[in-house]
């Protein structure tokens, strides 16, 4: 039976969740709003739609909520994309996963055009087998949306036979809802605690611990 690991990009494989908070913090600013950057922090992992709704009641985002959104994309293209690096060791776990025989995947809340730069910087355009974004969701994580678009875009995989792996617990809350388990990272900033509560079944550093343990983790063979 064919496996799958879908990974999750932000937090994950590039190191990028300041630069989203500060680009959130700056948009809000703009649009008189005064919000602090680790409030802020602490919903990265979840796309527009769901983190504004913590800071924005329901008439302002009506009003202003879609012109907010795209300006923070634009002011985090502009001021913060450039500042963003991959973690240790993203391409060669990617080579040892597609050596083993599973397929690989990403599904972000990213738009299109920011996935693709992720990729370059994390030196995995030849490895990614299928990806989705935020076109391809009604509702970001921690709705289980992104993970169902990948499912669909998998050969031949049951749930039973596919991992996420993420550093949020919104990703963890999001594959569970798709009947999917979720090993954790803990180089996007959430704590071990809260990646254990959200349902994580196993916990690494960053991908090169995840490489490194590869052997006694969820992802080998057996």
């Amino acid at each position: 039976m064919p496996k799958a690991v879908i990974f999750d990009v932000d937090g994950t494989l590039v190191d990028s969740v300041d630069q989203h908070a500060q680009a959130w913090q700056d948009a809000f600013r703009d649009f008189g709003h005064d919000v602090g950057f680790l409030a802020i922090r602490g919903q990265i992992g979840k796309g527009g739609d769901q983190l504004m709704p913590v800071f924005l009641g329901p008439k302002e985002l009506e009003a202003k909520g879609e012109k907010l959104d795209e300006h923070r994309s634009q002011l985090f293209k502009k001021n913060y994309l450039g500042l963003v690096t991959a973690f240790p060791g993203v391409r060669e776990l990617f080579e040892r996963l597609l050596a083993d025989g599973w397929q690989v995947a990403l599904a972000s809340s990213a738009k299109q055009d920011e996935l693709d730069t992720y990729k370059r910087i994390a030196h995995i355009e030849d490895l990614v087998q299928t990806a989705t974004t935020s076109d391809d969701a009604d509702k970001s994580k921690p709705h289980p949306d992104i993970f169902q678009a990948a499912l669909r875009r998998l050969s031949g995989c049951q749930t039973s036979d596919v991992i996420v792996v993420g550093d949020a617990p919104y990703d963890a809350q999001a594959a569970g809802k798709a009947g999917l388990k979720t090993i954790g990272l803990l180089c996007g900033g959430f704590s071990q605690e809260d990646l254990e509560a959200a349902g994580c079944i196993a916990i690494y550093q960053d991908p090169a611990n995840l490489l490194a343990s590869y052997d006694s983790s969820p992802l080998a063979r057996r």
